[in-house]
């Protein structure tokens, strides 16, 4: 895996870091790479429930790399979106930890996770339209999903960044922390997840993100196939067990 991108897994948890300080983490060939096999990794591991992603030197990710796009080299993959992540989140929980700047696609990366933890002075935007251009990584689709319609209408259009404040107040941030601690409280964050049956949390995870876009006659149908598994798996009865026996449960993921 290249350097532009590190990953840390342990205690249920992976962190993907965009390592790229100098360029603001943003995204070319080689990042696009590197969240493509970490998320793949993710997805594989049946010792990890839940996974970070961040970005290193004080910044989250200032979006496509302008540089590296005029040689030819493209900040995305078909099917798997730009980062090769905004078009196919994992399937497991992923917190976006934010710092600083995240902007354009970087903003894109960070509205794709399902959680977000974001310092207090980090700045979202889609800035797009500053350059003649659209958001179009699904910054456009999934603002006006949390955000009020003329709240994520005016920040399309005017492409004009807003705080991590603002954006907790309207329920895009789930926590914001001091400055310099926000992987650290999505740390705390994924923890509280991780320690949950994992099979239990991926189908949760789907069944919420499904929710928004089924009709209410495919809905409960729907829950119905993810949950049946889960219902029926050896988690599901050493978690029954564990709260008889007093016990924290041992989860297998099976």
């Amino acid at each position: 895996m290249s350097d532009s991108v590190l990953t840390e897994f342990g205690d249920g948890l992976a962190v993907i870091t965009l390592n790229r300080p100098e360029a603001r983490n943003a995204v070319d060939g080689a990042v696009v790479e590197g969240i493509v096999a970490a998320v793949d990794e993710l997805e594989s591991r049946s010792d990890v429930t839940a996974g970070i992603i961040t970005g290193a030197g004080g910044t989250f990710c200032a979006g496509m790399d302008l540089k590296a796009f005029s040689r030819g080299e493209r900040p995305s993959l078909p099917g798997r979106g730009f980062g090769g992540l905004t078009e196919c989140p994992p399937s497991k929980p992923l917190i976006a930890a934010v710092e600083g700047w995240a902007l354009a696609g970087g903003c894109e990366l960070a509205l794709s996770a399902d959680l977000i933890v974001a310092a207090r002075d980090a700045q979202f935007g889609l800035p797009e339209v500053k350059r003649g251009l659209v958001a179009a990584a699904g910054g456009l689709l999934r603002l006006p999903k949390t955000l009020p319609y003329q709240l994520a209408m005016e920040a399309a259009l005017t492409g004009d960044p807003f705080t991590a404040e603002q954006a907790q107040a309207h329920g895009v941030v789930n926590t914001v922390t001091e400055p310099g601690q926000a992987l650290a409280g999505a740390r705390e964050l994924a923890a509280r997840i991780a320690e949950n049956g994992p099979l239990a949390v991926r189908a949760t995870k789907q069944i919420v993100s499904g929710a928004v876009q089924w009709t209410d006659a495919e809905a409960f149908a729907s829950q119905s196939e993810i949950a049946a598994p889960v219902f029926a798996s050896a988690d599901a009865q050493e978690g029954a067990r564990a709260f008889a026996e007093k016990r924290r449960p041992v989860w297998r993921g099976e």
